[in-house]
Order: C-alpha cells, then structure tokens, then sequence
C-alpha cells in the first residue's frame, strides 16, 4: 500500500514497506480477525529475523493447521505447512538433517500442546535444536471454539458452554520440566518483549519455546467477557507483571478480572542439545547417527 512519506521536507509516495522483502505482501490482507494477536506475533517474527545475523536463506518456519499455522502462508522464507499437531517432529527432523538451518515452529496451543503435546515434551528432553513458538489463545479458534489443552478452569468456550472442568497445562512449567534450554512467555500486548525474545531464541542452542498470549474475540473472547477487539489487550495490560525469575509452578494462566498474568524470560541455560550430543557420539564411535539408529 502507498503512503506518504517525508525526504528533506518533500512528501513522497512509499511503494514499499522495510519487512516487504520477508513478507508475501501480495497475500495481505491478511485472514486473522479483527483484534487477533497472531498478525503481531508474525510482525515480531519478522521483526527478529531483520536484526539477526542469519542469512535470509537458512531461516524456515513450519506451522501446522489452524489460525497460527496460516503464518508460513505469508512468509517470504522457505515454510512448510503441516498436518495437525505434528509441526515440531516435522522441525526435529530438518534440524537433525540440516544443523545449519534456523528453524521455527509457529502454532496454535491446540497444535502444539494438545494434539502435539507428545511431540512437544520430547522435543524439549532431547533439547533439540528447534525455536517453538506457541499462539496461545486459549481454544481451537479456527474450527469454532472449542476447549483445549490451554482452556482456563471454568471458562467457557462452544464444547464447555457451563465452565471448562479440565485443569489447564502450566505449558511453561512442562517444557521446562522436561529440559528446555530457554523458555518464555509474554502476551500479543508485549511487541517489544516478544521480538527480543525471538531474537534471543535464534541464539539458543538447543530447544527454545516462548508462549505468546493472544487475544481471540470472536469465539474465546465472546464466551468470556472480552468480546471487543482491545479487551484482552486491557486485561493484558492490567493483570501481566513481569517476573522472569518466577517458580513456574505458580505460572498458570487464569483470565478472570483479577487473575495476574506472570510473563517473562524465565529460563535461559546451557545443556547439550541433541545435535551436540550427536556429534559427539558419531566422534567417539566413528559412525554416523544414521548408522547407529539403523545397528
């Protein structure tokens, strides 16, 4: 789109936008609903990938169905769209082949930690070198709103219309658990927070996951009490304090008017990631990896 712009006091027309070259701008506009947060999710992403050193080419996001995983449609990169909950072993494998590649999975809570949570625990205890980002808006948006993984205790959504009965995942406690080597959360709210810790992932060896809480007005939103498009931003702004040395067991998310929202960087460590540990098995038995899985 045109704008203008100033050069030495003379308005000139700008055909172009500094993210275009990222961008598939042709696609735009986008899909995501008005007050959606994911749009600021792949702006920050974007973002990230302009201040990093790696080359253009050697970036690659993979996603997988639902909103979020409609990002890897608008990105000017090498992306891969999935099948449902299997983003991250579709990553761990272009990770393992390809050590050289940055590679991203961007997904929806219902991907990545209900109907992927298998493969997101144990992408996390391998310390696979992959960066996860997980778009939580707290219900299957996509498809109608229905409860997840993620779903606060007793909020309501279009398959638990009286209150949700099912404890949510303290998803920041799991994958730290299991033995990420960096993990985050913050909310759509959080642009500048966010973009750092995407920059900061890329330059993690090992698995890296940052939660980014996002609005959903017409399905989650509507059920809850935030049915305009900068409610939840508000309740963002008012409830998040910022703790990154938090005790994750007390980080779970709850979305009444007087929950707080705990967001932050909360691990940052040095452990061995699973192409290190590869590396340094094929060294000491003089065999590939390929040829042990196969002995």
């Amino acid at each position: 789109m045109s704008r203008p712009v100033t050069d030495g006091g003379r308005e000139m027309i700008a055909t172009k936008h500094p993210l275009d070259p990222m961008i598939r701008a042709e696609r735009l506009p986008n899909i995501w609903c008005p007050g959606c947060g994911i749009g600021i999710v792949l702006a920050a992403y974007v973002n990230a990938l302009t201040k990093s050193t790696k080359p253009h080419e050697k970036n690659v996001c993979i996603s997988g169905i639902g909103c979020t995983g409609r990002i890897a449609g608008y990105l000017n990169l090498d992306t891969y769209h999935t099948t449902h909950g299997r983003a991250i072993p579709f990553a761990t494998g272009m990770a393992v082949a390809k050590p050289d590649l940055e590679v991203f999975v961007i997904a929806g809570d219902g991907d990545i930690s209900t109907i992927g949570g298998n493969h997101l625990i144990h992408a996390a205890r391998r310390n696979v070198d992959i960066n996860v980002i997980m778009v939580n808006n707290f219900n299957y948006g996509m498809t109608g709103g229905q409860h997840g993984a993620t779903t606060p205790l007793n909020a309501r959504t279009h398959t638990s219309p009286y209150g949700n009965v099912e404890s949510p995942f303290n998803v920041p406690y799991l994958v730290s658990a299991a033995g990420a080597s960096f993990v985050a959360r913050w909310t759509a709210l959080h642009v500048i927070q966010v973009t750092k810790a995407i920059k900061r992932m890329m330059e993690i060896k090992g698995f890296a996951f940052l939660e980014v809480l996002s609005p959903c007005p017409p399905t989650y939103g509507e059920y809850n009490g935030y049915p305009a498009a900068l409610d939840m931003m508000k309740h963002f702004r008012e409830r998040s304090v910022v703790d990154n040395g938090a005790d994750l067991s007390t980080v779970s998310v709850a979305t009444g008017a007087d929950d707080r929202i705990v967001v932050g960087n909360f691990v940052d460590r040095k452990r061995p990631s699973y192409d290190e540990l590869l590396t340094e098995l094929q060294a000491r038995t003089g065999k590939k990896s390929g040829a042990l899985t196969e002995a």
